[in-house]
């Protein structure tokens, strides 16, 4: 079975959490068997990436969610780190400024939606609108619960225009969320990213869990595929979603495009 089948959210499935193990490595032997096949996955990405940028006829949009330390910067770094920042950029979502509150929640995400021939990282997302949003109860219910719909028309609409939408959940435990936050603290290199608010979330796990998902649930499309990856161990995780970009990118049979030139007639000096 592929890992885009093993790991996918089919539409309409209902998703419980807890039935999913973060443990989960889908039978790799162990971790040096996973970079030797993640050294190969990279390398096809870069070529893949080359390709997209060439043709110039579709996008692709990544998005990346999870609970806090749930690994989001960690699977940038290793998995698209390697990719050509020209045509890969990430983008992070911070609390909506004055001007994106003035706007529809989707304003903010669609103005950075990528271009043809590119690769768009998002780090957090519009699904913090039905995430954060609700568990803290920012809007009413009346408001968070369209979103749903709203969402999916709106990834149904980039991907009528060529974008190629693929969203992972970054699966942890929360006792392994609790070990990743403590070493912020003693590991004097990461306290930088050391807060109190991130300890404060914690007792709204089972909230979180809730509100993702029926994002998971509702959110899970034929064009805008959710990926719940097994995420405690850092090594698998980055290696499973290398290998669902690698299948699903290969899918799309990308060709270079014809030169605009006519070769034969072209003088090196």
């Amino acid at each position: 079975m592929k890992f885009s089948e093993r790991f996918r959210v089919e539409p309409g499935q209902k998703i419980t959490l807890a039935r999913r193990d973060p443990d989960d490595t889908a039978r790799l032997p162990d971790k040096k068997a996973a970079h030797k096949r993640m050294k190969q996955n990279l390398k096809r990405l870069s070529e893949l990436q080359y390709l997209l940028y060439a043709e110039n006829k579709r996008s692709v949009l990544i998005v990346l969610q999870a609970m806090d330390a749930g690994g989001k910067d960690g699977t940038i770094r290793r998995v698209m780190g390697p990719l050509n920042p020209q045509s890969c950029k990430v983008i992070s979502f911070k609390t909506p400024n004055e001007e994106e509150l003035a706007h529809d929640f989707l304003w903010r995400i669609h103005r950075v939606a990528p271009r043809k021939g590119e690769i768009r990282i998002f780090n957090r997302s519009h699904y913090e609108d039905v995430l954060i949003v609700r568990v803290h109860s920012l809007v009413p219910k009346s408001v968070w619960s369209k979103r749903y719909d709203q969402i999916n028309a709106f990834e149904h609409i980039l991907a009528e225009n060529d974008t190629h939408i693929l969203k992972f959940y970054l699966h942890i435990s929360k006792d392994e969320q609790y070990q990743r936050l403590k070493a912020r603290l003693d590991d004097p290199t990461k306290h930088w990213k050391a807060s109190q608010a991130d300890f404060d979330e914690r007792k709204y796990w089972p909230d979180y869990t809730r509100a993702y998902e029926e994002a998971l649930s509702r959110c899970s499309t034929n064009h805008a595929p959710w990926f719940i990856i097994p995420a405690n161990k850092k090594w698998f995780r980055n290696f499973a979603i290398s290998q669902i970009l690698v299948e699903h990118l290969s899918k799309l049979r990308m060709k270079f495009p014809k030169p605009t030139a006519d070769l034969s007639k072209i003088a090196l000096e």
